[in-house]
């Protein structure tokens, strides 16, 4: 293609439409990732649920026994308040773990609907880009052949007469 006053313009926007076209596939990416790392994050937040409740229990229990080594033996039983604890922290960690199965889940579900829509998005931002680009392609063209036109008539022109 002929050199213009106009080529380092067009080839300006082409660069700037490319870069919007990888931005807009880079922001799709960094959502679906962000989905990804809340879905971890859930899941590790499961586990550390299950790591406390173990360790609040454990500690508990070292006070009972604490307060029952410090007691006459036999004057105070712990077991019944030990077996309380143990259901108390095992329903709070069952209702809990549901509760983050279920934000899992549908964390899931929508990563695997987004995931879709970004597949979707991604070919209706492509063909759009393409087709912009065609566009802008043509109308460069269109320039330059008027910048040669003109180029041509002004070589024509005899300014020495």
């Amino acid at each position: 293609m002929t050199q213009n006053p106009f080529t380092a313009i067009f080839d300006a926007q082409r660069t700037a439409i490319e870069q919007s076209q990888r931005m807009t596939h880079d922001a799709l990416e960094a959502q679906q990732t962000s989905l990804g790392a809340f879905a971890d994050a859930v899941e590790t937040s499961g586990a550390m649920v299950e790591s406390n409740a173990e360790l609040t229990k454990g500690a508990i229990h070292a006070y009972f026994d604490a307060v029952e080594a410090s007691m006459p033996e036999g004057s105070a039983e712990f077991d019944e308040l030990r077996e309380l604890v143990d259901e108390g922290f095992d329903s709070a960690t069952e209702a809990q773990s549901q509760s983050l199965e279920a934000v899992l889940e549908a964390v899931e579900e929508s990563e695997v609907a987004y995931e879709e829509f970004a597949r979707s998005y991604a070919d209706v931002i492509d063909t759009s880009f393409d087709a912009y680009l065609d566009a802008h392609e043509q109308v460069e063209q269109n320039v330059t052949a008027v910048a040669e036109n003109v180029e041509e008539a002004a070589e024509d022109l005899d300014v020495s007469a």
